[in-house]
């Protein structure tokens, strides 16, 4: 199967603790003088959806329909954060408290992937507000077909033994994402998703090779129906209380940020169960959909597309079904567009890409760092022979855009004639263009389209020794 499951109008409770996710880019060159502290020259910021806001806007993208349930501040944030939900697939039913905040974590981030600082802003629940939730919460489960906890265990989930059992009586099955220790609190659930610490917490330790005996004991002893365990590098493991045990190893991405990983896996797993999808398919789903989110920089919504365009590279298609190596033009915009959607940052780059080498991996990679999607724009074949000379190219531009959607860093192929990527630079409209550091400044096509934007101009590392032109001389010899 190479498909993402077609969502069904089946509707999706997420309750748990919404959050507002922001993330402020600089770079650091110096110490202060005033203390022994990094100083941050700041760049740019970004804000997106994170706890279970993060968690409802996933099962959206992904194509579900959903609701979310959640404690807010009377204050800035949350109306900041109502707007991020604004988005097709997703409603919202936010408790606004007569005490307390929005739920804000403030990332410090140097570069693009070094965080060196975390603030938080929170608060706790008042005992009215969550009276209100748990009414309202009753009443959301007459139209709805499943339900999410996302536990952050910023308070709102304090009565969720309450909310389990009021769920399981009505027929709803419940997935949940702990936080608190206390496996009673969970019992009835019908999927558990723990992290290794979470685990720990929760049933103990125990040595890896008693792991499923001592989960099985565990989910049976508490009325859990399924437990999936998230261990980071080493996958996943199912454990189910008709005493099956399955290992999903991790699909091999190249992680960039951790941030938000485990709302994906939630996500993916409801979409998929709700479509109808059995437990260790739905596993595999969501183990594939989180790889993508870690490739991407801070919080990155994951798409049904995204999953369904990796599904075709890693279950044997040479090209996912109706998405093709080289995309369109039509079909890059959009994901440009989703992207930008979701607060994330677009990165574009282009070249022949004739023979792939190391060089060529190492900036794809750096360009990668820059943002959360990725467009290379790539030569055709007259334009590669127009510029290289009559024996180029070696490979076609389908050959080369097939090679180029396989690396993990590249999101998107487009093709262009001209002998300059100006025209799709400006169609695209990147925020970051970036070009190896065999480019000045101002040899570089389309910088002062992205800089009239107050978009960025990035030159990667030049790596000598490395050449398609150097590589053909080599074979001729």
């Amino acid at each position: 199967m190479t498909t993402f499951p077609k969502a069904t109008s089946r509707r999706i409770l997420v309750v748990g603790d919404a959050m507002i996710d922001r993330y402020v880019y600089g770079e650091v060159t110096r110490i202060s003088p005033e203390a022994p502290v990094p100083v941050l020259l700041t760049r740019e910021s970004t804000v997106r959806a994170g706890g279970a806001a993060n968690v409802a806007a996933n099962i959206a993208a992904m194509g579900g329909t959903c609701e979310l349930l959640a404690a807010v501040g009377d204050d800035d944030q949350h109306r900041e954060l109502a707007g991020l939900l604004a988005i097709p697939g997703l409603t919202t039913d936010l408790v606004v408290g007569r005490t307390g905040v929005t739920t804000e974590k403030t990332r410090i981030v140097s570069g693009r992937q070094h965080q060196i600082a975390r603030v938080d802003r929170e608060s706790r629940v008042d005992p009215e507000t969550l009276a209100e939730l748990e009414r309202r919460f009753g009443l959301a489960l007459d139209r709805v077909g499943m339900v999410v906890l996302s536990d952050y265990g910023k308070g709102v989930l304090e009565p969720i033994a309450r909310l389990i059992a009021l769920a399981r009586a009505r027929g709803v099955p419940v997935l949940v994402d702990p936080k608190i220790a206390g496996a009673e609190r969970y019992r009835g659930t019908h999927v558990l998703k723990p992290n290794g610490a979470e685990y720990r917490l929760l049933f103990g330790a125990c040595p890896e090779a008693d792991l499923p005996a001592h989960a099985l004991a565990a989910i049976r002893a508490h009325g859990i129906d399924h437990l999936v365990l998230t261990n980071g590098p080493a996958g996943m493991i199912t454990v189910s209380a008709d005493g099956r045990v399955r290992r999903h190893p991790t699909r091999a991405l190249e992680v960039y940020d951790v941030s938000g990983a485990g709302d994906t896996v939630l996500a993916a797993l409801a979409v998929a169960l709700g479509a109808g999808e059995e437990l260790d398919r739905a596993v595999d789903l969501a183990n594939l959909a989180a790889g993508i989110a870690v490739s991407h920089a801070g919080t990155y919504v994951v798409t049904a597309r995204d999953i369904a365009e990796r599904l075709g590279r890693s279950e044997g298609g040479s090209e996912p079904p109706g998405i093709p190596a080289l995309m369109t033009l039509e079909a890059t915009l959009s994901r440009v567009q989703r992207c930008r959607a979701t607060g994330g940052r677009v990165v574009f780059t282009n070249g022949c890409f004739d023979i792939l080498h190391p060089g060529h991996v190492r900036m794809l990679r750096a360009a990668r760092a820059e943002g959360d999607l990725l467009v290379v724009g790539l030569n055709s074949d007259a334009s590669v022979a127009r510029l290289k000379g009559p024996e180029r190219p070696v490979n076609t531009l389908a050959d080369r855009a097939e090679v180029l959607a396989a690396l993990a860093t590249v999101d998107c192929v487009v093709g262009f004639e001209e002998d300059t990527p100006r025209a799709l630079v400006a169609r695209i409209e990147p925020d970051v263009l970036v070009k190896g550091g065999d480019y000045a400044g101002g040899d570089i096509v389309g910088a002062d389209i992205v800089r009239a934007r107050g978009g960025r101009v990035v030159t990667t590392a030049f790596h000598a020794g490395h050449s398609s032109t150097a590589t053909m001389g080599r074979i001729r010899a």
